[in-house]
């Protein structure tokens, strides 16, 4: 990926939540997997957003097409992979936040539709959680979804006409917030 095209590249990949707060890892961590193992077109950008709150819009804006993948409140059993297209999405009127950290993707998506600069396809990979908490590490569950949720980002991409292409030898993800110290700086 060219650094020039991070912010003009029409495709994004973003990862979404809170390294700190252990299941809420999964959006950063799909993400240094994905970085790890792949390459992409210069069309495509893949990044860790962490937690944007309500500075998610201009992450957005511009972008034809978006995958985010995230945790998600849903019914089902914790590491269950769930996805969810645009209309889903914004089905239902924006909750109410309770953290300024919380992502915002319905605000955000509400937005750029009303700007009418909404990305045309929306794909979110969301994972359901097992344990939200201070902590480091995701739970057994979720360390299990990462392949499936990884998996449906790059079908997406390819589905898109943007197939990722594996690298030789893959490399390991920078997971550094699992490592000893690896929050200290």
């Amino acid at each position: 990926m060219n650094p020039d095209n991070i912010k003009t590249a029409p495709i994004g990949v973003f990862g979404l939540g809170n390294v700190l707060m252990g299941d809420d890892s999964l959006g950063p961590t799909v993400v240094a997997h994905l970085l790890a193992g792949y390459e992409f077109s210069d069309a495509v950008v893949v990044e860790d957003l962490g937690t944007p709150g309500l500075d998610l819009h201009p992450h957005l804006a511009g972008r034809q097409k978006l995958i985010l993948v995230d945790v998600v409140k849903s019914e089902g059993d914790p590491g269950e992979l769930k996805l969810y297209g645009k209309d889903e999405i914004l089905r239902h009127a924006p909750g109410v936040r309770v953290s300024p950290h919380d992502p915002g993707v319905k605000e955000a998506l509400l937005a750029l539709q009303f700007a009418g600069d909404d990305p045309g396809e929306i794909l979110l990979v969301g994972v359901i959680p097992g344990k939200i908490g201070h902590a480091l590490g995701m739970t057994d569950a979720l360390r299990a979804a990462v392949p499936a949720a990884e998996a449906a980002v790059l079908e997406e991409l390819a589905r898109w006409g943007h197939a990722a292409v594996p690298r030789e030898p893959r490399g390991e993800p920078d997971l550094w917030w699992e490592k000893p110290g690896g929050t200290d700086g």
